[in-house]
């Protein structure tokens, strides 16, 4: 029996901007975890979940390619995996295995209802360890990261797949991402092997492991109110064309409040870096107001004025509408009293920690033009 692991994540600065390739943003992976356990199996394989309410879902293939009924199929970015792992398995020479997959998820409260740690991108991470630990191969960060984002562009995914890097690399992960097109044509086109694809430097694609000043606490607040990144980001790449030069703008200002935000981040400059909080903020308010989309939401903005009450630097985390909101403290201030407001205004404080696995570094993957 394998059991492999990948950590929650939450974004940190750069939303919406990160998902014009090349725009940085800091993410940091949460010790909160989905765990996927792979067993070996004979004639077909299962899938079992507490998305599937327990039950186990068989699956087969047919014509050598992993099959999934689709009317049975809650699966999806599961069966992604699967699919895209097994491409590669069979470019390797390796003789494809059935096994049956049991998914356990922290990622979501007693009630089911999903915090917005990014599940998706945990889910896809944890199967292709567990299937590559199966048959028995290496791997590293980099390829975790680049056969989980080939596996969220077969599903037409329109992220930044930052979730991604920051479930791969852990810990605190300074990212921009890849030209999309140019890896979706190399696809198409088949004018590489995945394996020759997977070795190539992808355009644009940052992703810098970092680490945290000694002195900085990461608060997380819930708001009990699920949102949906992707219908989210839908709005807004709608709206952006209505937006004329202001979203060029606001992607140029985000770029180098970011950049800053993260060499503030590296010096261990907290009172620069919390500033840099309070700038994006100022600039994800300012596109929620042009674009119409409720990114800062009621519940949200009580968070971040409690924070700020008490010497923290707060915003609302990912794609906004609701999940979660971030407050940056130095360690050496008194949180209890936001904590405490916090309270009375229905927000969930997730005593959740920055996750890396011990005794791990990561080589950084510098951005290419």
């Amino acid at each position: 029996m394998i059991k492999a692991s990948a950590p929650g994540k939450l974004y940190i600065a750069g939303e919406y901007a990160v998902l014009e390739p090349g725009n940085p943003a800091l993410i940091v992976a949460l010790d909160q975890f989905i765990t996927v356990t792979l067993k070996p199996a004979d004639k077909q394989g299962s899938i079992r979940s507490s998305y599937s309410n327990g039950i186990s879902i068989p699956w087969t293939r047919k014509n050598g390619k992993f099959y999934m009924d689709e009317r049975d199929n809650p699966f999806s970015y599961i069966a992604g995996s699967v699919t895209i792992v097994e491409s590669y398995l069979k470019e390797l020479g390796l003789p494809l295995k059935y096994f049956d997959l049991t998914i356990e998820s922290e990622l979501d409260n007693k009630d089911g209802r999903k915090y917005g740690l990014g599940s998706s991108g945990a889910v896809t991470i944890a199967t292709i360890k567990a299937i590559l630990q199966f048959y028995k191969i290496d791997y590293d960060a980099e390829l975790l990261y680049k056969l989980s984002a080939i596996t969220h562009l077969s599903l037409h995914s329109n992220g930044s797949f930052g979730d991604l890097a920051a479930s791969s690399f852990e810990g605190w992960v300074a990212y921009s991402c890849f030209e999309k097109d140019w890896v979706l044509d190399r696809l198409a086109n088949k004018a590489i092997s995945l394996i020759d694809l997977l070795k190539e430097k992808w355009p644009k694609l940052m992703i810098e492991p970092l680490e945290a000043p000694t002195n900085l606490d990461l608060y997380i607040g819930w708001t009990g109110t699920p949102a949906s990144t992707t219908l989210l980001v839908d709005t807004m790449n709608d709206e952006q064309h209505e937006m004329n030069g202001f979203y060029r703008d606001f992607l140029k200002k985000s770029a180098d409040c970011v950049t800053d935000l993260i060499e503030a981040f590296k010096q261990s400059n907290i009172e620069r870096f919390q500033e840099g909080i309070r700038l994006n903020r100022s600039l994800l308010t300012s596109l929620a107001q042009k674009s119409g989309v409720d990114i800062e939401t009621e519940a949200l903005l009580n968070l971040c004025q409690s924070a700020e009450e008490f010497g923290g630097a707060a915003k609302s985390s990912g794609a906004g509408g609701g999940d979660c909101g971030i407050v940056l403290f130095k360690k050496e201030d008194d949180a209890s009293s936001m904590l405490a407001q916090w309270e009375t205004h229905g927000i969930t404080n997730l005593p959740l920690k920055v996750y890396r696995t011990p005794n791990t570094t990561h080589q950084s993957i510098k951005a290419e033009a």
